[in-house]
């Protein structure tokens, strides 16, 4: 059940009450998408920076190890020990991401894996009881992602199947709730917005799975190639149309910036590869912008990647001692960048619902960007 606790303009303070513990939103979700955060971070470490919900993938799991193996491992909370909630994409995103490796029908999309080529069949129903498998906490619909910049009739054939692929996932998700066997038959449903960066037919996409009474609401199909500027007025239409009463997830986004921006559109779920992705290349996040630790101007700089910074990387080593590390590539330094990295997302993400709680969310956005923009 989502509880909105309080809105500042259009930005909202909630919380989402799982069977896997309390969500407080806005939140960042942890990336791992094999049941693992790349960069060798341990269930310790989120524990230690803070997150509170970790992100796996549909499809890549059911590759490998298989959904059928993590099932009777007890699912997935007790197969990478971790206690709080998880949310399972569909699979529907590697629908756009192995456009190369795969056919979409109605009944489903026919995929070739991208391990070992042999070939899959994922369809609404499949999906739904992978993830049912999986046991996560928050189930995803399987939906396609099509090119932001498609032609129009493309992506108006694509929507109303998605939505047909919705009304299938809700009916099987229900189904397999009800079953005995069953690891967590209180798993919650999102369904997915798309259309594009065609306003209208992301309004009326919104408008129709809104009616459907889904347990939260997605907007997906962005962060996929179109500017900063029209992915915020597709979010600027579409979330006022999403119930008020259900938790908003902006799929694959993105920069600190997009998050401050997009959570004064009323978002409240995010999740994104760039913290970790660019951690493991040396790139780290600070609030006076980001910065490359590979640059020759750290080889003697004694201090942390961040002044008052708490993660594990800043409370003890130096910007010339992680440089160095990454320059030997040793796997510490690529760890200790993703866990700086992950603990600036999740602090942000609590520095926002602070300020949401006080009133003050849109003065914080500009100090935060300010600052970001203006460097060392």
């Amino acid at each position: 059940m989502y509880k909105l606790l309080k809105t500042d303009g259009n930005a909202r303070r909630g919380q989402l009450h799982t069977v896997h513990g309390v969500i407080e939103t806005p939140v960042f979700m942890n990336v791992g998408t094999v049941a693992a955060i790349k960069g060798a971070v341990s269930t310790e470490d989120l524990e230690t920076i803070g997150t509170q919900v970790q992100l796996s993938n549909t499809y890549h799991l059911h590759v490998r190890p298989g959904d059928k193996i993590v099932k009777k491992m007890g699912g997935l909370h007790k197969f990478m020990s971790w206690e709080r909630p998880i949310l399972t994409d569909s699979g529907g995103f590697q629908v756009f991401s192995l456009a190369g490796l795969r056919k979409i029908k109605e009944e489903g999309v026919y995929f070739q894996s991208h391990i070992d080529g042999h070939r899959i069949f994922m369809g609404p129903e499949e999906s739904m009881q992978i993830q049912s498998n999986l046991a996560s906490t928050i189930a995803m619909a399987f939906d396609e992602c099509p090119p932001s910049k498609a032609e129009r009739e493309y992506i108006q054939k694509s929507v109303e199947r998605t939505t047909r692929w919705l009304a299938r996932c809700q009916a099987e998700m229900k189904r397999l709730n009800s079953l005995e066997d069953t690891i967590n038959p209180h798993q919650l449903l999102f369904g997915i917005n798309q259309g594009g960066v065609l306003p209208d037919i992301r309004m009326d996409h919104a408008k129709r799975i809104s009616d459907m009474n889904l347990d939260g609401y997605a907007v997906g199909g962005l962060a996929v190639g179109e500017s900063h500027e029209e992915m915020y007025g597709v979010l600027d239409v579409t979330t006022p149309l999403l119930p008020v009463d259900k938790p908003r997830y902006l799929m694959g986004v993105g920069t600190p910036a997009n998050i401050l921006e997009a959570v004064d559109r009323g978002i409240d779920f995010f999740d994104c590869v760039y913290p970790s992705r660019n951690g493991r290349h040396g790139h780290v996040y600070t609030n006076h912008g980001k910065l490359n630790l590979f640059n020759a101007k750290y080889e003697l700089d004694d201090r942390p990647i961040e002044e008052g910074c708490g993660c594990p990387a800043c409370r003890r080593y130096s910007r010339s001692y992680i440089r160095h590390l990454l320059k030997a590539k040793e796997m510490l330094g690529m760890r200790l960048c993703v866990l700086h990295n992950l603990y600036f997302y999740n602090t942000m993400m609590t520095e926002i619902r602070q300020a949401i709680d006080e009133g003050r969310y849109k003065s914080y956005k500009k100090e935060k960007l300010d600052r970001m923009a203006a460097g060392e």
